[in-house]
């Protein structure tokens, strides 16, 4: 029943921002353009969108139910998904996230010092009801890259530098989350950065364009996916790999999303998994921020077009594309024949299917009157 630009806007998630007063409308002089997810729900089809600084959590409550609402109304009523980067820790950092009413907790990293994997749990469980009471279905997290390069600026979110024991807590914190299985009580995670992002040169991270490669002194790349193997176990729901290039580890010098050998020879057909894999944020397009341009993220395939990095993220095997709203060239591609519908087809079923299993289709909204009692 779908058309082809309605199956396009299901393989793409961007950021929103909530208004102070919950509309889901553009509000003249307000901040942060609060009418963008209705106005790329209509103009592109989407209905994933991550949350970037928020209001006070009944607020956000409020903008959900109305934002699935006003999705209701559309042709298909595809409920939409709504993501989140971690607001439970203590941190003020380029990838901190304004959270009024979250609990607040110390890092992973506190987590991983203290070494007890029921303690995560817990924490994840109780991280878990606070998203449900917003709407928060899908967690960008948890990060269980090893921390192999103490130059690196990201350490704090990880687990550490040991797989081991990485692999247990994030097993733990994967099972808080979802629970024993996928439901209408869970909350999605997508676990990241596949296959591993924390050997990176020199410690300069790959979000900057001045070092795009990772590298593995003592051959030690497989020592980075133990981690990963647990979270396979432990169903996570999704994946997203990293920005970097994975130097001479495959036969393209091209960044992990967009590398058919490690999206689709490694996690897809080694390790059997067929969950959604989003990019990282900001592959395809560049992107005006803080008064400056940041060119995309597309390491190893700069010289392609914007549908070209899209047709090849595809082709290598990943599901959606995260910090983009470029549907378009998803339908240019399969109009002109550069892509197959079925390609298109393959990752809409697994898009879909987690929404079914976290129940949205059946109930999509949040008790507005419960937020207090559960956030505290």
């Amino acid at each position: 029943q779908m058309t082809l630009a309605e199956k396009a806007g299901l393989l793409f998630i961007n950021g929103a921002v909530v208004n102070d007063d919950a509309s889901i409308e553009e509000k003249p002089g307000a901040p942060g353009h609060g009418g963008v997810a209705m106005q790329q729900m209509v103009e592109q089809k989407m209905n994933h969108f991550n949350l970037w600084q928020i209001p006070d959590a009944e607020v956000v409550a409020a903008w959900h139910n109305k934002l699935q609402a006003f999705a209701e109304q559309t042709r298909l009523g595809i409920p939409i998904t709504i993501a989140s980067d971690p607001r439970n820790h203590f941190s003020n950092n380029i990838f901190a996230m304004r959270a009024s009413g979250f609990s607040q907790w110390c890092e992973t990293l506190g987590f991983a010092a203290i070494g007890d994997a029921e303690l995560v749990r817990r924490f994840a469980d109780i991280v878990r009801r606070e998203y449900l009471a917003v709407g928060i279905r899908m967690a960008l997290h948890p990060q269980i890259d090893l921390a192999t390069e103490p130059r690196w600026p990201r350490i704090s979110g990880t687990f550490g530098e040991d797989a081991e024991l990485s692999a247990r807590l994030g097993a733990a914190y994967i099972a808080g989350f979802q629970g024993e299985e996928l439901g209408a009580h869970s909350v999605a995670c997508m676990t990241k950065h596949f296959p591993g992002g924390g050997p990176q040169n020199e410690g300069l991270d790959p979000h900057f364009e001045f070092q795009k490669g990772q590298v593995y002194p003592g051959d030690n790349f497989d020592y980075h996916l133990i981690p990963f193997e647990a979270a396979f176990a432990a169903g996570t729901a999704a994946i997203m790999p990293y920005y970097g290039i994975p130097v001479d580890q495959t036969d393209e010098n091209v960044a992990m999303a967009y590398n058919k050998a490690i999206i689709t020879g490694l996690l897809r057909e080694k390790y059997g998994y067929d969950g959604v894999v989003c990019t990282d944020w900001g592959l395809i397009t560049d992107h005006p921020i803080a008064n400056t341009i940041w060119p995309a993220r597309a390491w190893g395939v700069e010289h392609l077009s914007e549908a070209e990095r899209v047709g090849k993220a595809l082709e290598a095997g990943v599901d959606q594309f995260g910090g983009e709203s470029c549907a378009h060239h998803v339908v240019e591609l399969v109009e002109s024949g550069r892509l197959s519908e079925a390609r298109v087809d393959e990752s809409v079923r697994r898009v879909l299917r987690l929404k079914f299993q976290l129940g949205l289709f059946d109930n999509p909204f949040v008790d507005e009157t419960q937020v207090g009692a559960v956030m505290g």
